[in-house]
């Protein structure tokens, strides 16, 4: 740097140097930006943003606490078109719920036929849950045809809590099977808040 002030002084400066093609992109970017918000703020200057507190996403249960491998789990988003599965114990223990959520509804169609009978299997009891059937509302389980991006649930009958978290299951639905899904609790527990 001295040494082309000092040229400078001499009258011998050397040629500027050449900007690479890349910085002159990242400059031309930066300059349609700053014109680009002028022109939308209307010429004001743009307020500083005010901080932002960053929280902890919500406690939720990962689709691995009920799916026990990660090939398990792929073989049913390949196979059978659903993802995100989770067997759950709710109403104290006294009902099951499976539900899933549809990423390729002609694969999926199978688990929504009101034909096929849903069963779930304890592993370690062999007992199999059914799903209940009421008067008034029928099957407690979703049957309209799937939808991709939707989530179906159907629930299974745990009369005298036989299924419990952390057993493991198989649920059968006609030809579909899923083996080796974990039952998780109703509420998962809270995180620790982390500063």
């Amino acid at each position: 740097m001295t040494r082309r002030i000092h040229q400078a002084a001499a009258g011998r400066a050397e040629p500027p140097q050449r900007q690479s093609p890349l910085l002159r992109v990242f400059a031309g970017l930066f300059a349609a930006s700053a014109v680009t918000a002028s022109v939308e703020t209307g010429g004001k200057p743009i307020p500083a943003a005010a901080p932002s507190v960053v929280s902890q996403p919500a406690a939720r249960p990962s689709a691995f606490n009920t799916v026990t491998s990660g090939r398990e789990a792929l073989l049913l988003r390949r196979r059978w078109g659903i993802d995100d599965l989770h067997v759950r114990s709710t109403a104290s223990g006294e009902v099951i719920r499976f539900s899933y959520r549809v990423v390729d509804a002609p694969k999926a169609k199978i688990l929504n036929e009101k034909k096929a009978k849903p069963y779930l299997i304890v592993q370690k009891t062999g007992m199999r849950l059914e799903v209940p059937t009421t008067e008034k509302v029928g099957q407690l389980r979703q049957t309209a045809d799937p939808e991709n991006g939707r989530e179906y649930w159907m629930v299974f009958g745990n009369v005298g809590r036989t299924a419990k978290p952390g057993d493991h299951v198989n649920i059968v639905i006609g030809e579909f099977r899923a083996n080796e899904l974990v039952v998780e609790s109703a509420a998962p527990a809270p995180r620790a808040r982390q500063p």
